[in-house]
């Protein structure tokens, strides 16, 4: 699992997001968001802290989650992240 939350910060530092982020805590976020969630396609929303917040494009499955899109969005810019590039 190390690797899948190092890859999460490595794609989000490629975007060009400066601050630090912590892809153990961005995964928990998104189980801790659909857990009892029906199998589908959702966009959920996350505040990180005073000022930005992640917004999530993914798909809920049986077993597990499939993370699309990630976009940061801060006061001064939105970062995208495509997972599935």
């Amino acid at each position: 699992m190390e690797e899948l939350y190092r890859a999460i910060e490595e794609k989000i530092r490629a975007a060009g997001y400066p601050k630090e982020v912590d892809g153990f805590a961005i995964y928990e976020d998104i189980c801790n968001q659909i857990e009892d969630k029906e199998e589908g396609d959702y966009v959920l929303m996350s505040k990180t802290g005073e000022e930005d917040w992640y917004e999530y494009t993914l798909q809920v499955m049986e077993e597990n989650f499939n993370l699309s899109v990630m976009i940061i969005h801060t006061p001064k810019q939105d970062y995208r992240i495509d997972f599935d590039a």
